[in-house]
């Protein structure tokens, strides 16, 4: 298998929308095309079952 070494960027169309996905060693990032924020998730909270609690957290602190 091909270790992850550096970061691995691809475009992901979710329904009409574009996202820019990038995949690293640290975790991965999937942002709206064109902007700069979007969600990002660690391997560990993956592991770990934090993931649910840490994506559930920033889509909190996004809402307005």
């Amino acid at each position: 298998m091909t270790p992850l070494d550096k970061p691995l960027k691809r475009e992901v169309r979710i329904g009409e929308d574009a996202y820019s996905l990038t995949i690293d060693p640290d975790g991965l990032k999937l942002v709206p095309k064109g902007k700069r924020k979007g969600l990002e998730l660690r391997w560990t909270d993956l592991v770990s079952g934090d993931a649910a609690l840490a994506t559930a957290l920033q889509a909190s602190l996004d809402t307005p």
